[in-house]
């Protein structure tokens, strides 16, 4: 059964290299990671709040990178997502190594070796999920065909995961000249912001890994790989758009409204989380506010749902939620669901919120944080 995390309890880690010092340049990197913070924060995917995504552009250090990650794995107690665009390098033994800024081609040591977060996610990890996504592929300039090696995702597995990544055979499949983003990060761009017509209402994993793979080959591009482990293709990175209603104006009829994919209660474990999951009630009924107003028989006005779904703490009293999931058109006895989730919050107090009062900052002050192109992947040739 797909699931979407709890924005709450998630936290995602965004890291890009746009500029190098040796290495071929690769501005549609910072495109990228523009894109994808704005959609992981946005209604269209994860909804994690501004201070829960991480965005680590051109960092100066390996260090950088895996204290970061480090950080989110630790605070993550629902999903963790890791992304990672830029240049990558394969050493003579076959194992992935991330290309940072001062990168130079032939000295690994100037690298981001991919287990060093491989084992950050395996050792230091609270998450439940990991879902590690690879804008980076093999350069079939570079290095011919590879069909002997392992896979990327056989180098960078990790278990209980989902990693999703980007195979290529030559350069300009893989970053286009002129286009906004590389050919994979735009097609899950794209897929996320629009939807997957006549697919499942939750964009899981190996639903999204599926779509990928048939547009971009479709389209002549590299195609991904996918490695799932512990049901991580469950894992949903939003809704579908392209199922949800075109116009919340009325109301879904009754026999409708009990099979509308509503969010699943038992999944909350923050407040976050908790008014997350009431946004999305109204947005899957189809229903604007006024009208769940007049649907409540007079119970809550247009402002109160208003005030409802814009609450940071939990209503003291139960009786205007219900009657908002009433007026929604959630069944009753998903609404006793929704009413063991507040009450399990109360319970909870102050540490239901999901975010650490004393949390620093992610963002880089004076940063621009832009995203970009794929990774290409380079084989340092051996003598032999």
């Amino acid at each position: 059964m797909s699931v979407l995390p709890d924005p709450g309890a998630s936290r995602a880690v965004l890291v890009g290299t746009s500029r190098y010092q040796h290495l071929e340049q690769l501005p549609a990197v910072s495109n990228n990671l523009q894109a994808l913070t704005g959609l992981l924060s946005g209604p269209l995917s994860l909804q994690l709040p501004a201070q829960h995504v991480a965005v680590v552009e051109n960092p100066a250090a390996a260090h950088a990178v895996v204290s970061e990650v480090r950080r989110a794995a630790a605070e993550a107690t629902d999903t963790l997502v890791v992304y990672f665009a830029g240049h990558g390098l394969i050493d003579p033994q076959d194992t992935l190594s991330l290309a940072l800024p001062h990168t130079e081609f032939g000295r690994i040591e100037t690298g981001l070796p991919y287990d060093w977060l491989r084992q950050v996610l395996l050792l230091d990890s609270r998450a439940e999920r990991h879902v590690v996504i690879l804008d980076c592929c093999y350069s079939g300039l570079a290095l011919g065909r590879m069909s002997a090696s392992p896979g990327l995702a056989d180098q960078a597995a990790v278990e209980g995961s989902f990693l999703l990544a980007a195979a290529a055979e030559t350069r300009t499949a893989l970053a286009p000249v002129g286009d906004t983003y590389t050919a994979f990060t735009g097609t899950l761009l794209d897929t996320l912001r629009h939807g997957i017509p006549g697919g499942p209402a939750l964009l899981d994993l190996g639903t999204v890994y599926r779509h990928l793979r048939l547009t971009l080959e479709a389209r002549g591009h590299p195609v991904p790989q996918a490695r799932d482990r512990n049901s991580g293709a469950q894992v949903a990175l939003g809704r579908n758009r392209a199922v949800l209603p075109a116009s919340p104006a009325a109301a879904p009829p009754d026999g409708e409204a009990a099979r509308r994919p509503w969010p699943d209660p038992s999944s909350i474990r923050t407040v976050t989380g908790f008014f997350t999951g009431l946004a999305d009630v109204r947005v899957i009924s189809g229903l604007t506010q006024q009208a769940v107003s007049r649907r409540s028989a007079g119970r809550i006005s247009a402002a109160t749902v208003s005030s409802l779904l814009n609450r940071t703490t939990l209503p003291t009293a139960w009786g205007t939620t219900a009657a908002y999931l009433s007026a929604c058109g959630v069944p009753d006895d998903q609404i006793t669901h929704w009413q063991a989730a507040w009450e399990q919050l109360r319970e909870k107090g102050p540490s239901a919120d999901g975010a650490s009062p004393t949390e620093p900052s992610r963002k880089e002050p004076g940063k621009a944080r832009a995203w970009g192109r794929h990774l290409w992947v380079f084989r340092r040739e051996r003598s032999h």
